[in-house]
């Protein structure tokens, strides 16, 4: 088995990473795309039309996030350590928002459906943010002996974000499989929009 944490700076790496994890917060920010119409259905439309290019179509709406880090990597006794690893997250939610006054009865409609769109896009950041704390548990007090030049560490690293990385779009996905299924919550929303109930 091999020891991933040298055992004479256990101690020390265990109080500054409860200390450094945890501190930052992400920013958040709303990219709104305008749509038109005066009913659901001319609304929803001018999504269909509008909408943000995701993969071959447009969806209704998109989450996506920049994330770098600053990375405090430490030569010790021939070893390396990754002493802290701090997060700029920064996820963007790029939403319709109607271009002009609507009707009471389709502002009613709009309203409801877009606080519903909102709070799912809301799931999506809040699944990245998860991944961006598991990345930080990950990365800080990793170590390897004979890596002077960190080599090991960051191949290490990158090993465990792929893996990190990866669950997070697979928790993504199945979010949005449940909640646009026939039934699913924003299947509900596009039919309450566009039938007017």
């Amino acid at each position: 088995m091999r020891i991933f944490i040298m055992l004479a700076i256990l101690p020390i790496l265990a109080m500054a990473g409860t200390a450094a994890a945890g501190e930052w917060q992400p920013v958040e920010k709303v990219e709104p795309y305008q749509v038109s119409g005066a009913t659901g259905i001319a609304l929803y439309e001018s999504i269909g039309a509008r909408g943000p290019k995701v993969g071959i179509g447009r969806a209704i709406a998109y989450t996506d996030f920049k994330l770098t880090w600053t990375r405090d990597y430490q030569q010790q006794g021939g070893g390396c350590v990754l002493a802290s690893a701090k997060p700029k997250l920064i996820i963007t939610y790029r939403l319709p928002q109607a271009s002009g006054p609507l009707p009471a009865e389709t502002k009613r409609l709009w309203d409801r459906f877009i606080a519903g769109v909102e709070a799912h896009e809301r799931v999506h950041g809040e699944i990245i943010v998860d991944m961006v704390k598991k990345i930080e548990a990950a990365s800080i007090g990793l170590a390897r002996q004979a890596d002077p030049d960190c080599n090991k560490v960051r191949a290490e690293l990158q090993n465990r974000l792929r893996a990190l990385s990866l669950e997070q779009r697979r928790r993504s996905r199945e979010f949005d499989r449940v909640e646009m299924s026939n039934g699913g919550n924003v299947h509900q929303l596009v039919l309450a929009l566009v039938n007017g109930q």
